[in-house]
């Protein structure tokens, strides 16, 4: 069971972007699934709309700190069993034997941030067969990541187990979801939805809460441009 993630957002610039791209789902990536413990990959695009960026605004509070890097063009996403997969190598002891070109393209990410993630709950939804290939997660992928007060740790914890996980497991579109906490990275709490299209999480996805539980996520504090959604395009979706 892949228990562990580990997830990088980055921007890309335009100049030379078709051939990073090229280069990544040709050569990096089928060369990282061959690190041990590696099951699976995934490259998302994020997308950008702005009437949903301005209504983000108006209901999410992002963190100001200017050391946390911003990139949100693309999600790249690992898992593994457990996140110790990804601390043994480490990301920075990987980079230090990067070779020249492999270096060369991966220095062209832009504000590049990254979380690893270990796995505390899961749902399969209706559509969960269509997952592939493999384990690999689903065509749209939404992610939010955040900081939340510790008097309202508790209160959130309890509403994504009793109220907003098993809603999912009824929800049109839906492949799955993953409550994750962080193990090395900013960002303590993640939620990871898998859906069949953007169309269809933008469709049918909804929420509800207590008053205290719209009160704890009132308060939380997202990563920049938290949460992203995205489509996935690699491993190419059929």
């Amino acid at each position: 069971m892949d228990r562990g993630i580990w997830a990088i957002w980055y921007d890309l610039p335009e100049e030379g972007r078709e051939e990073y791209l090229a280069w990544l789902h040709e050569v990096h990536l089928p060369a990282a699934l061959k690190r041990p413990g590696y099951l699976w990959a995934a490259h998302v695009e994020n997308i950008w709309d702005e009437a949903h960026e301005a209504h983000k605004a108006k209901v999410l509070t992002w963190t100001d700190d200017p050391a946390i890097p911003t990139g949100n063009d693309y999600l790249l996403l690992f898992g593994a069993e457990l996140p110790t997969t990804f601390l043994d190598p480490s990301p920075a002891q990987l980079a230090e034997k990067w070779g020249s070109d492999e270096r060369e393209m991966l220095t062209r990410r832009i504000g590049a941030r990254q979380c690893i993630f270990m796995e505390r709950d899961r749902i399969e939804g209706y559509e969960v067969s269509t997952r592939a290939p493999g384990i690999t997660p689903g065509p749209a992928i939404q992610v939010g990541t955040f900081n939340t007060p510790l008097e309202y740790e508790e209160e959130l914890g309890s509403w994504y187990s009793q109220v907003r996980m098993p809603r999912l497991t009824k929800m049109d579109g839906c492949i799955g979801a993953r409550n994750l906490i962080s193990v090395a990275g900013w960002a303590h709490h993640a939620i990871m939805y898998e859906w069949t299209s953007i169309e269809s999480l933008q469709k049918n996805f909804t929420t509800e809460g207590t008053p205290r539980s719209r009160e704890a996520v009132n308060n939380l504090v997202h990563a920049p441009k938290s949460p992203t959604l995205g489509q996935r395009i690699w491993p190419p979706v059929e």
